[in-house]
């Protein structure tokens, strides 16, 4: 990994990959409209004449690597601005681009977030539904919640803990070399990294008395969601002093991403047709054991593909991560809305859910392209207005942001 001034440059895959987790939540959310389970309060819609089996395959797959792989990503990243530019720098850079845009799209987002679930819910039962009744109580424009800006909300509490963390093992050189020397021993064995991580994960599902953690949009800070998130986060903080073996990821890279859809299609099947009473989220052994060794494979499997296939600067890669704070903060109101429009329609589940994909995705980067990327609304996400045509070669010394 190069190095320049003691700043080390754009890591392209691993921004690629931060970039990615953060898109397929319109995958995600697309698809649960269409979904044959009843997802309750978590997600409120749920077209009455399309549901198909294979968006809930879709849903449980995405979920059970995209956060976890995130929030790992958001520690690398944290830690990297943390050492080389120091805990000020890395204060404010964090305060400019996580606590602001939280606060301001909250607020902004909030009312529209409303409107359009309520919308659907309201046309799914009323076809006929007033929507100007929807904004009749003034309470409504008041957050209630974090919505899918969650992971904002969280990764604002990790950071600080974090970094406190971070400066007492500053003063503790012997014990950060020992963490550091036993982390890069672990890493640099594939099968042995799966089973210790693995393990760890294990131990806390079951301390937390669940196999798959649903993260809470509550404004009150939510215990499990904060300790599952805060150890990825934490993993991928002390990667960062091992950033010299992320190749080593690339061994068994695929051959773990394929085990681990295996594992979630068994773990699937076992769910429907063992006669267990087995839920998704429930405290079972059985399902913990599943989730903390897919989550794993997965993690490893999907972030050694991009080391292999995105390391090099790519044109349509880096616009892709300059869009992806944007696209996901706006498009959760549209993959809500859309469904009413064409709910019935006479489709199949998969035409309906890739309708709503397309549809969102397109305005979503039409939006970014023409009113955020050179604008103040740009430089307030992403540090800086980025001109609308990408160089074919990067600046040399360019530092993640």
């Amino acid at each position: 990994m190069k190095q320049i001034n003691n700043k080390t440059e754009r890591i392209h895959s691993l921004d690629f990959l931060r970039a990615i987790m953060m898109l397929l939540g319109l995958v995600l959310h697309s698809a649960l409209t269409y979904n044959v389970t009843n997802h309750g309060n978590a997600w409120e819609i749920k077209d009455p004449e399309s549901n198909y089996i294979l968006t809930d395959f879709i849903v449980l797959l995405i979920h059970s690597f995209r956060m976890p792989i995130f929030f790992l990503v958001a520690g690398f990243f944290g830690s990297m601005l943390f050492y080389e530019r120091g805990v000020i720098q890395m204060f404010k850079n964090r305060i400019s681009r996580i606590v602001f845009p939280f606060i301001v799209f909250l607020f902004i987002l909030s009312p529209i977030i409303y409107f359009s679930f309520s919308y659907t819910i309201a046309v799914f039962e009323n076809p006929f539904v007033n929507s100007t009744q929807l904004f009749s109580n003034i309470f409504v424009f008041i957050p209630k919640g974090t919505s899918h800006l969650w992971f904002l909300y969280y990764l604002i509490y990790v950071t600080l803990i974090t970094s406190l963390l971070g400066l007492l093992l500053k003063k503790s050189k012997n014990i950060s070399n020992k963490i550091t020397n036993i982390f890069n021993w672990i890493i640099k064995r594939s099968i042995t990294r799966i089973a210790f991580f693995s393990s760890f994960t294990f131990l806390i599902l079951t301390y937390l008395e669940t196999s798959m953690v649903n993260a809470s949009t509550s404004l009150i800070p939510d215990l499990n969601t904060f300790v599952f998130y805060f150890f990825f986060y934490i993993v991928g903080w002390i990667l960062f002093k091992s950033k010299g073996l992320l190749n080593s990821f690339m061994k068994y890279d695929w051959q773990f991403v394929a085990f681990a859809v295996f594992l979630i299609i068994t773990q699937g099947l076992l769910i429907q047709y063992s006669g267990m009473d087995l839920k998704p989220n429930s405290n079972s052994a059985i399902l913990i054991s599943f989730n903390s060794i897919i989550v794993w494979l997965f993690i490893f499997g999907i972030t050694g593909l991009f080391i292999r296939y995105g390391s090099k600067h790519s044109k349509r890669m880096r616009y892709i991560s300059d869009s992806s704070y944007w696209v996901y903060l706006i498009h959760l109101p549209l993959t809500a809305i859309i469904p009413a429009f064409i709910w019935e329609f006479p489709l199949p589940a998969l035409v309906k859910f890739i309708i709503v994909l397309s549809l969102t995705t397109l305005i979503c980067f039409a939006t970014y392209h023409y009113l955020v990327r050179n604008t103040f609304i740009g430089k307030f996400l992403n540090g800086k207005k980025y001109p609308k045509k990408i160089k074919e070669k990067p600046v040399a010394n360019t530092v993640y942001n």
